[in-house]
């Protein structure tokens, strides 16, 4: 529900945008009469989507679902479910944001730039940590379970939460949250801001943004060189840490990433039991 929800709070495409996204829709016949796509696609494959359905393929080398989720939302739901190989064959467009289909007729390349949302259960019975209720083979069956998806795959997602079972006086005594309109208003801020910033040929936002365009403030830089450090960030991790402090410095409307930017960036980073 909470993915589902995402394209909601992404503001439309712009043109540039809007047609890359129509072109791939039509080529895999999926254009509504004729229009062009101005939403962001959300796009949700059962977990048994094979690398060919993935990544794209068949006799005519067809887009796959990350093409089709370009400038959308590509959603995973029980992601340690999905077959090994169509995992790693997200890794790819996850870091360029693209994808090159293969034939023996044809070697053609789709664009892929999506935002991957993904939902896992701690286990394979969903109750690990839960008194009572989880499995003889717990803990064990909670590392069995993430090791389904490799730690390249895990790298390359920017924000990782644990979301808590709700009891049954919290569904019911939930207060009001915040309208999506408020959050949409807020996006849409933040785009404007990172459109302004880079300019009208450079990166559409702060995912795309090369590391050197992103300027850190001297201690929010010596904060991010430690936890490279200590947590063993990849050079990846290092760079993905930037865009998502800087995403999170525009969302408060503040010019430039200070250290509380990069510890909120760090503490959504994947923990490996150990860190």
């Amino acid at each position: 529900m909470l993915a589902a929800r995402l394209p909601g709070l992404l503001p439309d495409l712009d043109p540039r945008s809007a047609l890359e996204v129509s072109m791939i829709h039509s080529i895999a016949g999926l254009l509504d009469g004729g229009r062009l796509v101005m939403r962001p696609p959300f796009r949700e494959p059962h977990h048994s989507a094979s690398q060919a359905a993935m990544s794209g393929g068949g006799h005519r080398a067809r887009p796959g679902e990350v093409s089709l989720a370009h400038r959308g939302v590509l959603f995973l739901d029980e992601l340690p479910e999905f077959p090994r190989q169509s995992l790693e064959a997200l890794r790819q467009p996850m870091e360029s944001g693209r994808t090159t289909v293969s034939r023996a007729s044809a070697h053609i390349t789709y664009p892929a730039r999506f935002q991957l949302v993904a939902a896992m259960n701690p286990c394979r019975c969903g109750y690990l940590g839960e008194g009572g209720r989880e499995c003889g083979r717990a803990p064990r069956c909670g590392e069995d379970y993430r090791n389904r998806v490799s730690g390249p795959v895990l790298d390359r997602i920017d924000i990782a939460v644990d979301v808590q079972p709700a009891t049954a006086a919290e569904l019911a005594h939930a207060p009001l949250g915040e309208p999506s309109r408020k959050i949409a208003e807020r996006v849409l801020q933040a785009r404007q801001i990172q459109a302004e910033r880079y300019g009208e040929n450079g990166p559409v936002c702060n995912a795309e943004a090369d590391g050197n365009a992103i300027r850190l403030q001297p201690d929010a830089q010596k904060l991010l060189e430690q936890a490279m450090e200590r947590l063993r960030l990849s050079p990846r991790g290092y760079t993905r840490t930037m865009r998502v402090g800087r995403t999170i410095a525009d969302l408060a409307g503040i010019e430039t990433v200070a250290r509380v930017h990069i510890a909120e960036a760090l503490a959504f980073r994947h923990r490996t039991p150990g860190q």
